[in-house]
């Protein structure tokens, strides 16, 4: 239920972000006030009290707005979820904002796992091949996992492109005890 929830929360923010504001600043401003949220407990505390009135709740986020120079459109975002009583679901909407507009936008996010720290010349051309193969921009996370031996393993949504010379390894195993 709560998934599906912040998943129509951040699906109309998304739209917003795309006819007015702008999907990258939207992004940026809402992970920050997440981050602050979660991060100061006095701010949490107030936000969530049932003794406080909304009213004073509304010209707190907006003094708080102003001083992170969000964006209008998600300091009313925030409100809104505010004064519906959804802060429980502040995590879970950001992440279905990101994926929302990231739907709209034509981006895939892809993690990268390789033997070893990569170049940003592999990096780009890693990127760039990906691009290509899946028709979308794509936003890549990179990490290193030595277990791997060597090349790397691509996650692009649920679909997993495994070029590890561990999973060669485990292929011809394979193919070799089937003979």
């Amino acid at each position: 239920m709560s998934e599906a929830l912040a998943r129509r929360y951040a699906a109309a923010m998304a739209d917003v972000a795309i006819e007015k504001s702008g999907a990258q600043r939207v992004r940026a401003d809402f992970a920050s006030f997440v981050e602050a949220f979660y991060s100061v407990a006095d701010l949490r505390n107030f936000l969530e009290s049932p003794a406080i009135d909304i009213s004073v709740k509304q010209k707190v986020i907006q003094a708080l707005a102003g001083r992170m120079r969000l964006d209008e459109n998600v300091a009313n975002f925030i409100h809104l979820i505010v004064s519906h009583g959804r802060t429980e679901l502040l995590r879970e909407i950001e992440r279905a904002l990101v994926d929302a507009l990231n739907a709209r936008m034509g981006i895939a996010e892809a993690e990268v796992t390789s033997a070893r720290a990569l170049g940003e010349p592999e990096r780009r051309n890693l990127t760039l091949a990906l691009e290509r193969r899946t028709g979308k921009k794509i936003e890549a996370r990179f990490s290193e996992d030595g277990a791997l031996l060597g090349g790397a393993v691509v996650r692009v949504g649920s679909t997993i492109y495994d070029g590890s010379i561990r999973e060669r390894l485990s292929r011809l195993r394979e193919q070799l005890e089937g003979e």
